[in-house]
């Protein structure tokens, strides 16, 4: 990201231009909200990005941001959710803040942006310092109409410290991959379940009257999902936009294999069909990947295993290669894909099964987004496991995770503070940030701010624990159904009505 300093701060004078051609305050209105015709903000979007109308709902999003209403937009992967927030934040003066799992996302989004000179930066840990200076530098001098930032990064006392300067105008906050919060805010990043206390907490240091709108973007919220989002961030009446996720160009097919050397074979058999053709296999485990990756590689192909595990140089590497059709395909668990943005990939294979129909959905996504005909190909044990035991295992191993987490974050319930600071309880308590999360989950305790939190009393701990038995009686639905598989996730994602009489024609129980 070493064009920094020309990128972030050298477009702001075109950029004030566009905006006093497009934007209008109201010096009658005590919000002061920016309003633009439907005609101008089409304009900018073929001026930046060169499309001469919206997709529905674009244009709807577009105008609820730019009125500064809370939203939750679920929109199937390649469906051109990021325009809808970064055209609003292009279009008003002060800075739109998007939070982002991971760093592969942001920096696509911001490669973009600034390729095209928009006034855009990115936080994480792997910046350098002076250009995370740069970018502080930038925020107080507001000339930045768009950051970057994880949860983590958000909430760092030096980030915090800027975006809460009074005069830092900050008019929206966007949650992108949204259903990240619910996955991963519980056990793996319980920062994104502070995330509920930020707008409040910044609006005590901003002039009265200001107002911050909260968006939350996702591919894939059933709705308990959704509500879920709603009540974590805390939006306010939210507008709800909802697409549902079916994609008539992908294909979708689950094959039993019998045995460890058959899910092998079957694999292969696959790629070799495939040949020239770009796609990616998905496993679970960082071991898997690397052991399969090899295995394809003595097979002749140019294969290589990406994971969490790997150094950001080596990712990027990888990534690239893919992008640039040095190599077919990535052997990876799901640390691959949001943010990766390549339309002609023509297959997604499952080696293992997903833990969650969300993250299967998230997965498959990526595969024609071109809109040709692409295929989404899971492997899975036979139902006993007696003879691959693999999807088994690796499914109690997870839950049995999961459950000691749940028992060692209860353990911790009573040496906990009633009322502290999450910083204070991270440093005494290895999972202390994990058992104030599990408390949150389960309404035991309320965040005074993003630092601070008081556990109520009166819920007794024998309410501790959330069962995920419905999520995975979901995913293990869908593997045996005999319907048709994208009637079964229209089912599964709220969208009953369309999916009353839906038949795809060409998933694998369609063809039967």
């Amino acid at each position: 990201m070493g064009n920094a300093d020309v990128d972030v701060l050298s477009v702001l004078g075109h950029t004030r231009a566009v905006q006093g051609a497009v934007v209008s305050m109201n010096p009658n209105s005590s919000d002061a909200i920016a309003t633009s015709t439907q005609s101008t903000i089409r304009a900018e979007l073929q001026r930046i990005w060169g499309y001469p109308d919206f997709r529905p709902p674009q244009g709807e999003i577009v105008q609820c941001l730019l009125d500064q209403q809370d939203a939750l937009i679920v929109m199937p992967t390649g469906a051109g959710k990021s325009i809808c927030f970064q055209l609003p934040a292009l279009l008003q003066t002060g800075l739109t803040v998007v939070v982002s799992p991971l760093v592969a996302l942001m920096e696509n989004q911001v490669q973009e942006l600034r390729r095209r000179c928009l006034p855009a930066a990115l936080l994480h840990s792997q910046v350098p310092t002076w250009e995370r200076k740069r970018t502080l530098a930038a925020i107080a001098q507001q000339k930045l109409r768009l950051l970057y930032l994880s949860p983590e990064t958000l909430l760092s006392s030096a980030v915090w410290q800027q975006l809460s300067q009074p005069d830092v105008k900050i008019n929206g906050l966007i949650l992108d991959e949204a259903h990240c919060l619910v996955q991963w805010g519980e056990t793996f990043r319980p920062a994104y379940y502070r995330l509920g206390a930020v707008r409040s907490a910044l609006l005590q240091n901003k002039p009265e009257g200001t107002r911050i709108a909260i968006a939350a973007f996702t591919a894939t919220a059933d709705p308990p999902t959704q509500q879920s989002i709603q009540r974590l961030l805390h939006l306010n009446n939210p507008r709800l936009f909802c697409l549902n996720p079916y994609r008539s160009n992908l294909s979708l097919e689950i094959q039993t294999v019998w045995t460890p050397r058959q899910r092998r074979q079957r694999l292969l058999k696959f790629i070799q069909a495939s040949t020239g053709q770009t796609g990616l296999v998905y496993i679970r485990t960082r071991r898997d990947s690397e052991t399969l990756a090899e295995w394809l590689t003595q097979q002749g192909f140019q294969a290589a295993a990406y994971h969490a595990g790997l150094s950001p140089d080596q990712r990027r590497r990888i990534e690239q290669a893919w992008l640039g059709d040095t190599i077919q395909f990535v052997v990876c668990t799901n640390a691959f894909g949001m943010g990766i943005d390549k339309s002609a990939v023509r297959w997604i294979v499952h080696f293992h099964t997903p833990l969650l129909l969300s993250e299967y959905v998230q997965e498959i996504g990526r595969a024609g987004r071109d809109g040709k005909p692409a295929t989404a190909l899971m492997l899975i044990s036979e139902r006993t496991g007696w003879l691959d035991p693999d999807d088994k295992q690796r499914r109690q191993f997870f839950e049995h995770q999961a459950h000691q987490q749940h028992r060692t974050a209860q353990a911790l319930i009573r040496k906990l503070p009633m009322r502290g600071e999450v910083a204070t309880v991270s440093r005494q308590f290895k999972d202390g940030a994990i058992a104030l999360s599990l408390l949150h989950s389960n309404g035991r305790l309320e965040w005074l701010n993003p630092f601070e939190y008081v556990i109520k009393p009166e819920v007794t701990s024998a309410e501790f624990g959330r069962s995920n038995s419905h999520a995975v009686r979901q995913m293990n639905a869908y593997l045996t159904t005999k319907q048709c598989r994208w009637r079964f996730l229209l089912n599964a994602f709220g969208f009953a009505s369309e999916a009353q009489t839906f038949r795809c024609g060409h998933c694998d129980n369609c063809r039967r």
